[in-house]
């Protein structure tokens, strides 16, 4: 038997949007679909990301994702908010562009998963079922608690007004 062990991280990129609303900074985050993330909420929401290789440009593969989790493209001025870790080891490299997307017209892709485990029967689940916008205060609340460290470096960016 031959055993292989990987050294590869996982490594996500992700776009953080935000707008400004009447003396108000809100943000865009998408919450996971399927059976393990149906009751969840506070802790569970993230930036629209995605994994990608080391042969990928990060903000290409961001951009990629965006619209695969989203069904709408982003374009504009993107800020580098650098990386994260999250608690499963994941490195998250980010960027925040100001826009206004339609939160209620999201079209994610999909994907196979065995449910309920170890079942044997397949079940088709959106990557992302639902997306909003949140001021950054309740989003803090929302988003997975290492990527709140996102939020963070945006509102430390933005200039003050």
């Amino acid at each position: 038997m031959i055993l292989i062990i990987s050294n590869m991280q996982k490594q996500s990129a992700g776009i953080l949007v935000y707008r400004k609303i009447t003396n108000s900074l809100q943000v865009f985050l998408v919450h996971p679909g399927g059976p393990f993330f149906k009751n969840k909420d506070e802790g569970s929401w993230s930036v629209p990301k995605g994994e990608f290789l080391d042969d990928e440009e990060p903000l290409a593969a961001a951009k990629r994702e965006f619209a695969e989790e989203t069904g709408q493209s982003i374009d504009g001025d993107f800020i580098d908010l650098g990386s994260i870790r999250q608690k499963n080891n994941k490195t998250v490299y980010a960027w925040a562009v100001e826009g206004d997307i339609d939160h209620e017209i999201i079209v994610s892709n999909t994907f196979e998963l065995e449910w309920p485990p170890r079942s044997g029967r397949q079940i088709i689940i959106p990557e992302v079922d639902r997306a909003e916008w949140f001021e950054v205060v309740i989003a803090k609340q929302k988003i997975n608690p290492a990527q709140a460290e996102l939020i963070d470096r945006l509102i430390n960016i933005l200039p003050k007004s």
